[in-house]
């Protein structure tokens, strides 16, 4: 199952060391954990209006406000009929093993090709650690994406198998690296050849 962390609402940092012009930088951690709790706690029991969680969450600020932004845009509440819901684990896995947003969309949807892998693959395994895959869920969706995509099948690799290329990028998702950059690369090359 995804796992959740408390990421600043603005630099997505999961420390008090935030990145440089961060609006947050010097709250503290435990009030940036709080807010997400207050959200949290809420919607975890029914789904609410944004002007009724606003009311039923004592003191709301603009840490609240960016936090309720920041757990929106990370697919982990929508927007329904009902008003705004949290979504269970199983159902965020599910949204967010196909990237929606770019480059890794097409990343995702057109495979890599010669020039791309390293990026690509590095792209796709980081973006899985940031949502919160485990490095299990996170091996099996590169592996049915490798297969599904083609993109094992255009060859290219010097890795022998698909397992031994997926488990080369575990360091990738141990230290947690950016997908931003290397997503960007690939989708250049993978743009010029399509």
């Amino acid at each position: 199952m995804p796992r959740f962390e408390y990421p600043c609402p603005d630099c997505r940092t999961r420390t008090n060391l935030h990145e440089a012009g961060c609006d947050f930088d010097g709250v503290r951690w435990i009030d940036i954990e709080a807010a997400y709790v207050d959200i949290l706690t809420h919607l975890s029991q029914a789904s609410l209006s944004e002007g009724r969680l606003r009311e039923t969450v004592d003191d709301w600020d603009q840490l609240h406000a960016r936090t309720l932004s920041r757990l929106q845009r990370d697919q982990r509440i929508e927007e329904t009929d009902d008003g705004l819901t949290l979504l269970t684990a199983e159902a965020y896995k599910e949204r967010v093993t196909h990237p929606t947003m770019e480059p890794l969309q097409t990343i995702y949807e057109e495979g890599s090709v010669h020039g791309a892998h390293d990026n690509a693959v590095f792209a796709l395994v980081a973006f899985y650690e940031m949502v919160g895959l485990s490095w299990a869920e996170t091996r099996e969706q590169m592996l049915t994406w490798l297969e599904e995509s083609g993109t094992w099948a255009r060859g290219g690799f010097e890795e022998a198998s698909p397992e031994e290329l997926v488990d080369s990028k575990r360091h990738v998702y141990e230290r947690g690296y950016g997908w931003k950059q290397a997503g960007r690369e690939a989708k250049a090359v993978i743009d010029r050849r399509l």
